[in-house]
């Protein structure tokens, strides 16, 4: 299978704001000739947060001889970074193992690792279960992939999947993969802290730990001066950032010989104006927010710079306040939407909001459900994720709480949810009709050359006839037609 066909259908998903259970990101290493002894091809599957960590694995192994490749047939190493959010994602890992077996068959040296959240998940177990599996390595352990590749070098299997209280790979500069050339990840913080009842990620990707702003902005900066003009900053909850100087300073003095003037602490506010300082040429922007920690300090930051963005993905999950407590989200209804009030009293109706949402949670009942819509007629949101709840093995919800909702409920609820988003997309989408915005141009369409695609500050694709402008460059587009996904308009002056 090629890359173009691997990626055909997730494309067409992106274009569309992958409004639907079965959208799941996707993204294949670059072909890259300089002259190494050996290649590796990396397949990365489901949030930012994944690729952000392929580009990091990129880096350790271009020191360690490789070039990368986008065809995997011609790779002595393949990995797999997986996500295990739902079911059907670690199925789409499992059969894409099936194919690489063809390959292994006639090339028995190629060596095959699954990385990240599935291989944290599972662990020992993978290697029972998938028998061309060499390599199983967690989203903190990618330091000792040199170590792991000799072990399997020399005839065995390697395993290291020890989650990290401190591991942030803040001293590694990321090789971008499948780039644009104009926008780029940059990892602030792993891990998370939050228990959703429904979530596997704080046991795939552990504690939350904060990186050095001071690292962050040297990182962004370096982006800027390659010619990047936009960054994302990435966590599992951003608004959780926090970095104290006392707590991270390995050469710290003992706290009673320090003075509390000492002592710096930076907090997302903190570290967005930081990044937005670095050129009002560079758009900041980041993801994912907590209703739960979101600040009026960040709202107000925000405002205060024309470079952040105004977007903002704030996964509400469920519309009901009773199921939000079953989810252990820690906020209800009221407090979500005195956030969404904050939103637009601070920045304007005009800041684009998305979010997540689960159709038929454990015990949700058709008044609940309800709730949802509701609160998604109150928001209007953008656009949004949306799945129907899948119980995953070792989360709290599988352990307390029986997955009771019949399957045929699940996709009708999870149906009208979209047919409501489609509904709101549209109608925020017309709101732009005949302004001008401001638009980074990422490249052509996907749909034709003929045509370029940028996106506005609230994340909104506007696709507008090539001219002589040219990647990376902001253009003023008038917006004159639209679709539900996509805006449509004309360079003006």
């Amino acid at each position: 299978m090629s890359k173009q066909e691997l990626i055909s259908d997730i494309d067409i998903l992106t274009e569309e704001q992958q409004q639907s259970e079965e959208a799941c990101g996707v993204q294949v290493s670059e072909e890259e000739n300089t002259g190494k002894n050996r290649k590796v091809y990396i397949e990365s599957y489901g949030c930012q947060m994944n690729f952000s960590d392929s580009e990091i694995v990129s880096s350790i192994m271009k020191r360690e001889g490789f070039d990368t490749t986008s065809d995997f047939s011609k790779a002595d190493v393949v990995f797999l970074n997986t996500c295990s959010i739902r079911e059907k994602a670690e199925q789409t890992v499992r059969n894409r193992l099936s194919q690489f077996n063809k390959v292994k068959e006639e090339r028995p040296e190629m060596m095959i690792g699954v990385l990240g959240c599935m291989a944290e998940r599972l662990k020992d177990k993978l290697l029972e279960e998938e028998k061309i599996v060499d390599m199983v390595v967690g989203p903190d352990a990618y330091r000792d992939l040199p170590t792991l590749i000799k072990q399997v070098d020399d005839g065995n299997k390697a395993v290291n999947v020890f989650l990290s209280k401190e591991e942030t790979y803040a001293d590694i500069s990321p090789v971008r993969l499948d780039s644009n050339g104009v926008s780029a990840f940059i990892s602030i913080m792993r891990g998370c802290d939050n228990m959703c009842s429904f979530c596997v990620v704080p046991f795939t990707r552990g504690r939350e730990r904060s990186r050095d702003p001071h690292s962050i902005v040297a990182e962004a900066k370096e982006l800027f001066d390659k010619g990047f003009r936009e960054v994302t900053l990435l966590g599992q909850n951003v608004d959780s950032y926090k970095w104290s100087s006392e707590e991270n300073n390995k050469g710290r003095l003992e706290r009673k010989a320090r003075k509390e003037s000492d002592v710096a602490i930076v907090n997302f506010a903190n570290l967005i104006e930081m990044v937005a300082k670095i050129s009002p040429d560079l758009r900041v922007r980041f993801s994912t927010s907590h209703p739960k920690d979101i600040t009026d300090e960040v709202l107000e930051t925000m405002n205060k710079y024309e470079n952040i963005c105004n977007y903002i993905h704030l996964p509400a999950q469920s519309g009901n306040s009773r199921v939000l407590k079953l989810m252990n989200r820690t906020y209800d209804r009221e407090w979500y939407i005195d956030r969404v009030d904050a939103i637009r009293r601070i920045i304007g109706d005009d800041c684009g909001i998305s979010s997540d949402m689960i159709a038929g949670f454990c015990t949700e009942t058709e008044e609940d459900h309800q709730e949802t819509l509701t609160l998604m007629d109150y928001v209007k949101y953008d656009f949004s994720y949306m799945f129907f709840y899948s119980e995953r093995p070792g989360t709290l919800a599988a352990k307390k709480y029986e997955d009771d909702i019949p399957l045929k409920v699940k996709k009708r609820r999870l149906q009208e949810i979209i047919n409501k988003q489609q509904e709101h997309s549209l109608e925020r989408n017309k709101k732009a009709i005949g302004k001008v915005h401001k638009v980074l141009v990422e490249g052509t369409s996907k749909r034709s050359d003929e045509q370029l695609q940028g996106r506005n500050s609230e994340n909104k694709v506007i696709i507008f006839p090539r001219g002589n402008q040219e990647k990376g460059q902001y253009v003023n587009v008038l917006v004159n037609d639209c679709t539900p996904a996509t805006l449509f308009g004309e360079v003006v002056d």
